[in-house]
């Protein structure tokens, strides 16, 4: 071969290889990902520390320094084990593990999520149901969910008050 041919083929893998890591570094957090792939950020818990994706097969790991539960407008509660993982593709995360709701006295393992529109559609593998996409923009926080206030730097549950007079 010769050396202005090396050189030329050196110098795309250079720049191939440079512009593949401007892209996946570009995207700094869980969150980013997950707007990446056209899903809202809520869909994740405040508090992801870290995370990894494999780019071509979708692969990834979400990772919380603990377990994380919260309840999302008194009928659901949900909890995230400190490690997240699926498969992610535009408008679908599949094979989820590490994540549940709570129905009635059940505990269900949430395993797939597929966005159709404005509608998120969550499915335990026997049932699922539909939510608007609206619900998840906001990401809850670990213990209080979407109800939390802060005061004095310290995150506590608001509780509306209710008079009975």
């Amino acid at each position: 071969m010769k050396p202005i041919l090396i050189l030329l083929t050196i110098s795309t893998l250079i720049i191939a290889v440079q512009s593949g890591i401007a892209t996946s570094s570009s995207i700094s957090t869980a969150y980013e990902i997950m707007e990446a792939y056209d899903f809202p950020p809520g869909l994740l818990p405040k508090g992801i520390v870290k995370y990894d994706i494999d780019q071509t097969t979708g692969h990834f790991h979400a990772y919380l320094n603990e377990s994380c539960s919260f309840s999302l407008e008194g009928s659901y509660k949900l909890n995230y084990k400190p490690t997240i993982s699926g498969y992610i593709a535009k408008d679908k995360l599949t094979s989820l593990s590490g994540v549940s709701v709570k129905v009635l006295f059940l505990w269900l393992n949430i395993v797939e999520v597929i966005r159709k529109g404005d509608d998120l559609e969550f499915s335990v593998g026997i049932a699922s149901a539909d939510f608007g996409i609206e619900n998840f923009y906001e990401s809850p926080q670990c213990g209080c969910g979407l109800d939390c206030v802060t005061v004095n730097h310290r995150t506590t549950s608001r509780k509306s008050l209710v008079s009975s007079i």
